[in-house]
């Protein structure tokens, strides 16, 4: 493995693909896709710009923290993981904190370029973040929620296309926090084995996700029937993975859940933009699956 990609490899290119997704829904739930300063006009690529500086934002924000968390478990992962970058030797922990540094300062200001309102939630996200990697994951309780914050502010990092959006939407983010909660109370059994009620704890959680989305019936601008298809392939992805863990509680079956469960935040994320936005855009979205995939096949997801 090359200085490059090992570096590369912090960064876990095939989350990145899942937290673009987030912002394309944000974007989409802000209503930014039928506002007239994009139509009014013809389409133009232009009009696009406010997209694109959020999506640099969420790849900084995402491959910056990510880095972080190998940078904080450095030591942990020279016993557990010594086949991570920086254990065994191909990436430096001083490589790896200024990597970190410039992706996360990069993403703020990216988000700037957008507005106030979208670099104040990049730094908040930014700090979460942070918190989650040195703190946070260590706490049973409190880990979950912080790293499921990220995500729901992430999401809204997507909403702050249209910042006046964000007085209506901002109850949105609670649907990816409680799956990434869910999502992480499952990882913690990576290496030594599942927690029993923590992987049931996972089912309830998901069944929570879903009846959030669905719920989303109840806003004007919400087709649950646009949803419903991509819906039921977020449950053939999430649920068997999680199912076959239950009972065998092996880590290699907590890990096939735990990279389900990430890869699937694409197909949530194109469940409720198709409700926002119409099923083409749900589709579009999707497109970032296959994405996600075939970088994972080089690159670990968890």
């Amino acid at each position: 493995m090359s200085k490059l990609k090992a570096y590369l490899r912090l960064t876990r290119p095939a989350n990145i693909v899942t937290a673009i997704a987030d912002i394309m829904l944000g974007y989409a739930a802000s209503g930014a896709l039928l506002s007239l300063s994009l139509w009014e006009n013809g389409f133009e690529a232009a009009h696009l710009q406010p997209l694109g500086w959020l999506v640099l934002a969420t790849i900084g924000l995402y491959g910056g923290g990510v880095v972080f968390n190998d940078v904080f478990d450095a030591e942990l992962d020279r016993v557990e993981r010594p086949e991570r970058p920086i254990p065994s030797g191909r990436a430096s922990v001083t490589g790896a904190t200024i990597l970190g540094l410039v992706l996360l300062i990069g993403a703020i200001l990216a988000a700037w370029q957008v507005s106030d309102i979208s670099a104040f939630i990049a730094v908040a996200v930014a700090l979460l973040a942070l918190l989650y990697d040195w703190k946070g994951k260590h706490h049973s309780f409190f880990g979950p929620i912080n790293m499921g914050s990220c995500r729901g502010g992430n999401l809204l990092l997507g909403v702050s296309a249209i910042p006046a959006a964000l007085d209506d939407l901002w109850f949105i983010a609670l649907i990816p926090i409680v799956y990434i909660a869910a999502i992480t109370m499952v990882s913690r059994g990576e290496v030594h084995g599942g927690n029993p009620a923590a992987l049931k704890g996972a089912v309830f959680m998901y069944a929570i996700v879903f009846a959030g989305i669905m719920s989303l019936a109840l806003l004007p601008q919400f087709n649950l029937l646009y949803s419903l298809p991509f819906l039921l392939l977020f449950a053939w992805l999430i649920f068997p993975p999680l199912f076959k863990a239950l009972p065998a509680k092996e880590p290699k079956l907590i890990i096939k859940a735990v990279k389900a469960g990430i890869l699937a935040l694409i197909v949530m994320n194109a469940s409720i933009a198709a409700g926002f936005a119409g099923w083409q855009y749900g589709l579009i979205v999707l497109l970032l699956l296959p994405v996600s995939i075939y970088i994972a096949k080089s690159f670990a997801v968890t």
